[in-house]
């Protein structure tokens, strides 16, 4: 829009929210787009990169601090600070450690590809919530636990974005699971476990076509095991790719340390022991390792 124009500040020209951040288009023009960006304390985001030719995004502190994880380095940054990329080649990982404020320049128009990213995200995590308040919270701790095994392993940062997405919705499949089965408060039947065992496949669907179509091999193959005892396709060894396995390893701990209806928690070293047990056999030796130095240092 032309000329001269002033707004106060509850006018936006949209606004996109979900229950942990926001996107406001403030203003916009000749390609350029000005928006505020508002994520809550804790919640795992980055910067990613862009096919579409040159971009310049350009991102400054209004309020809150936060936290950016690029080149094996974490610089913290408050209000007044400010960073910015350009033709980005690797995702940069950005943590709020309060809330946050930023006001986001970029040179090309992005809002509507982030909204859309947002909308389907927020449209997943809210049935997966609905249907199951476990899944939804065990699915933010896997995530965590895999993102910090990752880094102890100095797997790249483009594949820690993939990672840690897949991690999240690791277990999406599972709201199409009837309640009756995914709520049981005993141990599953052999019908219902065979049951249970088809969301890996299910969730890989559902991720087919939109932004979180890198997931489909974590989500498809987290109970995967090395000796080819997992499912939903027996892969074994080398078949599993890296973060499949990472994947494998983070959701087995937060399962193992988590009380279900029919059974109480392991301790973390309980849970822990049990996967040092099964290393090589079962788990990747090398993520277990990580995952015992990760909670050595407190990173977990």
């Amino acid at each position: 829009m032309e000329g001269f124009k002033v707004c106060k500040s509850s006018e936006t020209i949209e606004t996109v929210t979900q229950k942990n951040s926001s996107l406001s288009l403030l203003a916009h023009g000749d390609g350029v787009e000005i928006s505020m960006y508002e994520l809550r304390s804790g919640v795992v985001t980055f910067l990613d990169t862009f096919s579409g030719g040159d971009l310049l995004e350009f991102y400054y502190i209004i309020e809150g601090t936060i936290s950016c994880n690029y080149s094996e380095k974490e610089v913290n940054l408050g209000p007044g600070d400010y960073f910015y990329a350009h033709n980005l080649k690797s995702p940069v990982e950005l943590k709020p450690q309060t809330d946050v404020r930023l006001l986001h320049v970029s040179s090309r128009p992005l809002f509507k590809y982030i909204s859309n990213n947002m909308a389907v995200m927020k449209d997943i995590l809210s049935k997966v919530e609905i249907k199951d308040s476990y899944t939804h919270g065990h699915g933010k701790r896997v995530r965590d636990v895999s993102l910090a095994i990752a880094r102890k392993l100095g797997v790249p940062s483009e594949k820690q974005e993939v990672i840690a997405m897949g991690a999240l919705f690791h277990d999406i499949g599972k709201i199409e699971i009837d309640d009756s089965i995914l709520k049981k408060p005993s141990r599953l039947s052999k019908e219902e476990f065979e049951i249970i065992k088809l969301h890996p496949v299910t969730g890989c669907e559902m991720v087919k076509g939109n932004f979180l179509e890198e997931t489909q091999d974590i989500i498809r193959h987290h109970h995967e095991r090395l000796d080819g005892s997992g499912y939903p396709d027996g892969l074994k060894g080398s078949e599993l790719s890296l973060e499949a396995r990472i994947v494998a390893v983070a959701d087995s701990f937060d399962a193992m340390t988590s009380k279900r209806p029919y059974r109480e928690a392991m301790s973390c070293n309980e849970a822990l022991q049990e996967l040092k047990s099964k290393a090589g056999l079962l788990y990747d030796s090398k993520a277990v390792k990580a995952l015992e130095e990760c909670i050595d240092e407190g990173l977990i």
